[in-house]
């Protein structure tokens, strides 16, 4: 059994413990599709909670939700139990269930401003200079004290920018229509593939993520993320902005008995893709500080070579599953993996990597003052909770016993930068109301609407004195828009990223917008 302090993760010829006084150094686990990777999170994070630290990771498959079902002792589970030493005990764990979109789980929300330039960005897949008009767009929202909580809102002032693009230019450099209309077309495919459903209020609190149950448990935080993986940048994105929510908003601790909070990100290569090197900048810094805020991070991904040097260098605690060697490719990442353990001299760490069996896997955590123990080939341990999909019933009863029922179920639409700006449309030069539309609401979202609905924008009849009911020319903003709502229409039906997110990361980049 796991001894005092520390949670068990398998035997090797001796039990194989990961401290929890210094599971804050983070983590990766590591190998080849259906060697066992998510067994071994699952695992791990039963343990985590077992000890009262609550966990937070991405269901991929669907499979870790079992967690919230107690095991059914299966025939391959008590044999392990009983190579290692241990009592097959079923147990489950008390678990929230989270989903961005809302359907399998608590919806997750943020603010645009939360989510900064930075992260929005990356997830728009902007270029410098469209990054450099977001960047204007966050920088006058703030000297107007314009609040930016959804995508309405961005686009709104994004709307407003085109329009006094000539008197921004000589303060904050070139905007242009095109630049803006580039934008505004991402923005409106974004919000076809509901990432309209993310930005907005009630935003997360990161406190309802930390929390242990009535017997002193972790309470495990499972974010549904199957429809989030058909957009791999904003699953990536999203996690990256909450991992940065946990860096900004906690307090430094220092290195704690145990942790506050164990964060595992699977599929973590996605987070590195084609990632721009200020972003990988900030990614190294998060990892390397979060650690003094109680925090542990564990990476789940196929081999090491996933990872940036500079990340994968601040990871303590392994656990390497089986990789094949089929191309050079995979030959390198087996010699990369077997470099980064301690060396055993009664294992040949390369030949071993290639040879392990389903539910094995090289371990090497640290100990004493943060040194590395030498790796060993080990038989991990079996989960103790339901290994696979829970049923629909024990899902519904997780999210009714949660307490966040009725929390973040309804999202709320208060003043911001939409309305302010909309308001001041509504006024004329001369300060008097201008006529309402005879066409819906108004605004900018009830334009795009139309333009939609009948493929071109409406014109505006001329009022005043000497009209001829002719119509007005469009103003450069509108111009902006009906390139966007033109482009928006003919790509409506495809598949493209999702929803958005913020992060610490726009702080330490240049400072939280």
């Amino acid at each position: 059994m796991a001894e005092d302090g520390a949670i068990l993760i398998g035997k090797s010829w001796k039990p194989e413990n990961l401290l929890l006084k210094l599971a804050n150094r983070h983590g990766l686990v590591t190998g080849a599709t259906g060697t066992g990777k998510t067994v071994t999170l699952q695992v791990m994070a039963e343990g985590f909670a077992r000890e009262g630290v609550p966990v937070f990771a991405a269901d991929i498959k669907g499979d870790l939700s079992g967690i919230a079902a107690p095991g059914d002792s299966k025939p391959p589970f008590v044999k392990r139990a009983q190579e290692i030493g241990v009592t097959y005990e079923p147990d489950q764990f008390t678990t929230v269930f989270w989903d961005v979109f809302g359907e399998q789980g608590h919806p997750v929300r943020a603010t645009i401003s939360e989510m900064g330039p930075l992260l929005l960005a990356r997830l728009l897949d902007l270029n410098e200079t469209q990054e450099g008009v977001l960047n204007i767009a966050f920088r006058i929202a703030d000297e107007q004290k314009l609040l930016l909580l959804d995508l309405k809102d961005l686009r709104a002032i994004l709307a407003h920018i085109a329009e006094n693009a000539k008197d921004l230019t000589t303060k904050y450099g070139n905007v242009t229509s095109q630049t803006v209309g580039t934008i505004q077309r991402a923005l409106l495919v974004l919000e076809n593939q509901k990432g309209d459903m993310f930005f907005g209020e009630p935003a997360l609190e990161i406190s309802d993520l930390m929390r242990t149950d009535r017997y002193g448990r972790g309470i495990v935080n499972i974010m549904a993320a199957d429809k989030l993986m058909a957009n791999p940048r904003l699953y990536s994105t999203f996690l990256l902005w909450l991992l940065s929510e946990l860096f900004e908003q906690l307090p430094e601790v220092g290195d704690l008995d145990k942790p506050k909070l164990v964060f595992f990100f699977d599929e973590a290569h996605l987070l590195f893709n084609g990632a721009p090197k200020a972003l990988l900048t900030a990614v190294e810094q998060v990892v390397r500080l979060i650690r003094s805020k109680g925090v542990g991070v564990y990476f789940v991904t196929q081999n090491p070579l996933d990872i940036p040097d500079t990340v994968l260098a601040q990871l303590g605690n392994r656990v390497q599953h089986a990789l094949r060697a089929f191309t050079p490719r995979d030959q390198k990442a087996v010699k990369a993996a077997a470099e980064t353990f301690r060396q055993n001299p009664k294992i040949n760490t390369s030949e071993a990597i290639m040879q392990l069996a389903v539910g094995e896997a090289l371990t090497s955590t640290l100990e004493g003052k943060g040194t590395p123990t030498i790796v060993e080939r080990t038989l991990i341990a079996p989960p103790m909770a339901q290994v696979g999909p829970c049923s629909v019933q024990i899902r519904q009863q997780a999210l009714s016993e949660s307490g966040f029922k009725g929390k973040y179920d309804t999202m709320i639409d208060r003043e911001s930068a939409y309305e302010e700006l909309m308001s001041r449309k509504n006024l004329a030069p001369e300060g008097e109301p201008v006529e309402a539309s005879t066409t819906g609401g108004g605004g900018i979202l009830d334009t795009i609407g139309g333009w939609l609905g009948s493929g071109a924008p409406q014109q505006r009849p001329k009022t005043g004195p000497g009209s001829r009911g002719g119509a007005l020319p469009q103003s450069m903003a509108e111009k902006v828009l009906t390139s966007a709502a033109r482009s928006a229409a003919t790509t409506i039906g495809r598949q493209v990223g999702s929803a958005i997110l913020r992060g610490v990361l726009g702080s330490m980049m240049g400072g939280k917008r």
